[in-house]
């Protein structure tokens, strides 16, 4: 490794532009890549990644807001409930595979080479590989769900890190280092993923389903509990060798211990702060809290003047759903119908 810095510090000075250095590395980067996805769709070359990934970034962040400015906020309970159950199928069609192409009864945990040979479970991992870095470009479509649905405090930096790092990081899985000790932390994923998935289908099938979804705040912690196991188990890998890159795995431990920061920081803020909690009766008009351009009786009933009456509502509303849902985990819907409040929370998941 030392030897690699020094030859990219001596290109740094030298006197070639940086079209020739970029050939250069592209083309060692080619002798080490996995020789069996020459000429795969999207794997050549990481640019049409990084396109997309851009592409995501404008969207989200200045074509789309833009684009909604002046719109309705989209009710698309159809499109998320079907969304979020193919999810929770591919989930769970990529958590058999990884089984079957290895981590049943083949890979070891303490250290798992890779397999570049072309039996048919070493093709099988290959194959899946592939299938999970679409699965990452899919994923896509939760950012834009919270736009035109005018969630903007959803989309905060952690969602926006995560959604535009993944395809990076599974396209590297593909072109060089499909299968073994990598993999693990793809495995334990797809489970997290069918588990928060089908929270988030079950949350946008309607309140009636609420009574179900006690155990959102154990997702976080499921969360957690995931970046845990990839960093230990990311650290078996530099204890014992077994052939898998070190520098892959030193990888993994720095980006399950960036996440284990972030995602403690959340829990932190969203479960253990104490927040005054602003509730209300649509039907009486009674609140624990102020509602703006409201008249307080004596006896503790607050009482609307019917003209602000839908604004009230809606300022109550949003600061309830505020308290609630303070970070990108989670997508709410508020509506009023027939006197009371329908709200559908759906957390938002996180490689």
């Amino acid at each position: 490794m030392s030897g690699f810095v020094k030859i990219a510090i001596d290109d740094y000075y030298s006197d070639n532009n940086w079209t020739t250095i970029i050939n250069k590395y592209w083309m060692l980067a080619e002798r080490v890549s996995d020789p069996r996805v020459q000429g795969w769709f999207l794997f050549d070359t990481p640019i049409a990644t990084f396109a997309m990934v851009v592409a995501y970034l404008a969207i989200v962040l200045v074509i789309g807001p833009l684009w909604m400015a002046n719109r309705k906020p989209f009710r698309i309970k159809k499109v998320l409930v079907g969304y979020n159950a193919a999810q929770v199928f591919l989930s769970s069609y990529m958590f058999y595979e990884h089984l079957m192409s290895g981590w049943w009864a083949d890979y070891s945990l303490s250290c798992q080479p890779v397999d570049y040979s072309d039996s048919d479970k070493a093709r099988r991992m290959l194959h899946l590989c592939w299938v999970y870095y679409f699965s990452k470009l899919s994923e896509f479509a939760d950012t834009i769900f919270f736009v035109i649905r005018k969630k903007k405090s959803q989309i905060t930096w952690l969602h926006l890190y995560h959604h535009s790092l993944t395809p990076f990081e599974a396209w590297l899985l593909v072109k060089f280092i499909a299968g073994g000790h990598g993999t693990f932390s793809n495995i334990v994923n797809n489970l997290v993923h069918i588990i928060m998935y089908s929270y988030y289908m079950m949350a946008a099938m309607g309140p009636q389903y609420q009574k179900y979804l006690w155990w959102k705040k154990h997702l976080t912690t499921l969360q957690l509990i995931q970046f845990f196991m990839v960093l230990f188990h990311s650290i078996s890998a530099l204890v014992y060798d077994c052939g898998y890159p070190k520098f892959i795995a030193s990888g993994l431990i720095l980006h399950s211990s960036i996440f284990i920061v972030l995602f403690t920081n959340f829990y932190m803020q969203a479960y253990k702060k104490d927040k005054p909690k602003t509730t209300v009766d649509v039907c009486n008009n009674v609140t624990n809290g102020f509602i703006p351009n409201g008249h307080a009786n004596a006896n503790g009933h607050v009482s609307v003047n019917p003209i602000d009456r839908a604004n009230a509502y809606e300022n109550i509303t949003n600061s309830y759903m505020d308290e609630l849902h303070s970070s990108d985990a989670f997508i709410n819907d508020t509506n009023l119908t027939n006197g009371y409040i329908n709200h559908i929370g759906m957390k938002e998941k996180v490689q």
